[in-house]
């Protein structure tokens, strides 16, 4: 956690609390606000940003339960959980991360939501050539998509290939490669189609630095003083959201990289030896891939059962084991989101 995020604001009573209790507590009587705490100073280092490239909009903010900038409003929504290091950490607990708990991170994810805020600010999806790039931003949301993870026509930025999901998410995360300082777009993009949107969206700023936009309405949608659920009713949705049902066809695979031949008995079990790497398989499958660590558990949970029920043991190197592991649960996993991909709800 940067420095800057031990600034908390006002003393919360709830900061000492046990899980069991905070969370019986609903959204709305944490009564936190981005004021006084580190996200505050990220918030000034994105309208930095943008005053450097003399764009005439600064986002207003707000506290709500997940990132998100609604439609027709020049702002962006904040998750509740990372005004306040308390709450982060039951955030971890609950999902086994902390989606923008970084300052790396947190501006990754506002840059993105800026570029929503942008978009609605200026009414830029009603123009021609922004349709006939990104496509039309009336284009319903999907339920699920099918991200290629080997195309270059999308910026890489946020995980799991958001840019393929939607044309708005489309033009988001161009415009967060675009205003990140130091991205060396030109170059890191020299070689893909995404180049044409990326200088597309170069000369449209160009054009729209020091114009005053056409919406400056300041609503606040779903702020999080109006939400009655509990954090166990939120979290219980969160978990539910996050549980892909993954195919429970893994035996092959377990039965090829573990053993169950007698000369094996006498080592660890493959059951014992994937918990004791879980953690590590998790985050490292879940940067590779993009995954939720809190969906690739689920699975990992699902394996370890099978392999306690296939009584294998780990029969080989650790080591090499445990790359052979990873790369096989990354290989499943790219495989799922291929073949039955669904809409992520980062920063949507």
């Amino acid at each position: 956690m940067p420095n800057s995020a031990r600034r908390t604001g006002p003393r919360r009573p709830w900061a000492t609390w046990s899980n069991e209790r905070l969370m019986q507590l609903r959204l709305r009587e944490l009564e936190v606000s981005v004021e006084g705490t580190w996200l505050a100073d990220c918030v000034a280092e994105l309208y930095g940003e943008l005053d450097a490239r003399r764009i005439r909009l600064h986002p207003h903010v707000w506290i709500s339960d997940e990132w998100f900038s609604p439609a027709n409003v020049p702002g962006f929504a904040i998750p509740f959980y990372l005004t306040h290091p308390r709450l982060m950490k039951l955030e971890r607990h609950q999902l086994l991360e902390v989606e923008g708990g970084t300052h790396a991170e947190c501006m990754q994810i506002m840059r993105h939501e800026c570029g929503h805020a942008i978009q609605h600010a200026f009414q830029l999806h009603r123009r021609r050539e922004w349709q006939r790039l990104f496509g039309r931003s009336s284009t319903p949301y999907p339920e699920s998509y099918r991200p290629n993870p080997a195309s270059k026509k999308y910026v890489q930025h946020l995980r799991r290939w958001y840019a393929q999901s939607h044309p708005d998410e489309d033009f988001a995360e161009t415009f967060a490669v675009w205003l990140r300082p130091r991205s060396d777009w030109k170059r890191r993009y020299a070689d893909w189609p995404a180049l044409r949107k990326l200088q597309y969206v170069d000369t449209l700023m160009q054009e729209l630095a020091d114009v005053v936009p056409a919406v400056r309405s300041r609503s606040y949608v779903d702020p999080l003083r109006t939400m009655s659920r509990t954090l166990f009713e939120h979290y219980t949705y969160r978990r539910a959201l996050y549980s892909e049902e993954y195919p429970n066809t893994y035996d092959d695979d377990l039965s090829r990289l573990f053993s169950n031949a007698p000369r094996h008995r006498m080592r660890e079990s493959a059951a014992s030896f994937l918990r004791r790497h879980r953690s590590d398989i998790r985050r490292v499958v879940s940067r590779w891939t993009g995954e939720y660590q809190f969906t690739l558990d689920v699975v990992l949970g699902d394996m370890i059962g099978r392999c306690r029920e296939l009584r294998l043991r780990a029969g080989g190197r650790e080591r090499q084991l445990l790359i052979d592991f990873m790369v096989l649960l990354t290989a499943r996993t790219m495989e799922f989101i291929a073949n039955h991909g669904r809409r992520d709800w980062i920063a949507v």
